[in-house]
């Protein structure tokens, strides 16, 4: 066994820009060289499959954690838990600011939510957005400060990252085989063995669920017609074929009432799992304006993808009849009423 130290393991940006990836590597020298915490560098979160060394290397640290990562916290805590990583919220001060308007608003959670959320191991995980600031000095300073609050045993780093590795180990693991090879050795560069190259990756795309919020209502799986969703041995909701999802499309997340499903590479944050977004806010004024709502979008969305794959659109004819349903039977309100006078005005 090691130290009682901190394991903290950076997750690399799937974009090449170099300050990115000096930003890592700086950071991750910097810990090494300090000594007071264990480091490991691993690909991008979202895009290693279940059986990658990163995660294998993930699965086996027992005590607390701290991930550096180019995502929002909240999609990288979910992302873990469904690979087995879990643990509870560990509270970091270096944060995305959120405006005092844009706090969340939950009027009525469901007493439901968080049914399907299993077993937690009793640590903390600390995920921290590597987009919140371009000084390495504040994600040190926080590093330590979590640090120092912990007694944390940790496993020896596994071989895959050479135990402890030194400064110059970490340049070989991130090194990519563009960048350390030449024309038949022209340029004098010499291209690493295989077992020093990072195991590799591709871009993926796919539905993160965060089952705090989750309520399993099922209507994920009656809307996505791409074989995405199943059940698990305990009948919860889960993402049972990851890659048969459609790149770009996240129209799960939009017929969701919980607001519990997240695409971590989506453009819009709220969809991307940003904190501060809002959820199960009941007044819909898009109906107000006349503009698609949610549900709107969502159904084109899965059409285009029907129609991409040579199946015929569907519309609202198929998989919202829950949701529906559930219209049905709440009594009308003030907001129902204002809406219809709306409807009759002549314009």
């Amino acid at each position: 066994m090691a130290g009682k130290k901190l394991t903290v393991v950076i997750s690399q940006s799937q974009s090449k820009n170099p300050q990115y990836r000096d930003l890592e590597e700086t950071l991750a020298a910097r810990l090494m060289m300090d000594g007071s915490v264990e480091v490991a560098v691993v690909p991008h979160l979202y895009d290693m499959h279940a059986d990658h060394t990163g995660l294998i290397f993930l699965r086996g640290v027992p005590g607390d954690l701290v991930v550096l990562s180019w995502l929002y916290p909240r999609p990288v805590r979910w992302i873990l838990h469904r690979q087995g990583i879990t643990g509870l919220e560990g509270q970091t001060l270096l944060e995305e600011e959120v405006d005092e308007d844009e706090e969340e608003l939950d009027e009525e959670p469901s007493p439901d939510r968080g049914i399907g959320l299993g077993k937690v191991a009793q640590r903390k995980i600390y995920c921290i957005d590597m987009r919140v600031s371009s000084s390495v000095d504040d994600y040190f300073d926080e590093i330590k400060r979590i640090a120092s609050e912990k007694s944390v045993q940790t496993v020896d780093l596994m071989s895959w990252i050479q135990g402890s590795p030194k400064p110059e180990q970490l340049e070989r693991y991130l090194r990519t085989p563009e960048s350390s090879t030449g024309n038949n050795g022209t340029n004098g560069a010499t291209k690493p063995a295989a077992a020093d190259e990072p195991e590799p990756t591709k871009r993926r795309w796919y539905p993160v669920i965060d089952y705090e919020r989750c309520t399993n209502c099922l209507e994920c799986i009656d809307f996505c017609l791409f074989g995405v969703y199943g059940v698990n041995d305990g009948d919860f909701i889960h993402v049972e074929t990851q890659d048969n999802c459609k790149k770009g499309c996240p129209a799960c997340s939009r017929v969701c009432p919980e607001n519990a499903i997240i695409f971590p590479g989506h453009k819009t944050p709220a969809i991307a799992g940003a904190p501060g977004e809002v959820a199960g806010f009941k007044v819909d004024l898009s109906k107000l304006f006349g503009s698609e709502n949610s549900i709107d979008i969502a159904v084109r969305e899965r059409d285009r993808e029907l129609v991409a794959d040579g199946r015929d659109a569907v519309g609202t004819a198929v998989g919202l009849r829950k949701r529906q349903e559930h219209k049905q039977d709440q009594p009308r309100d003030h907001l129902d009423d204002l809406i219809d006078s709306l409807d009759d005005m002549p314009l």
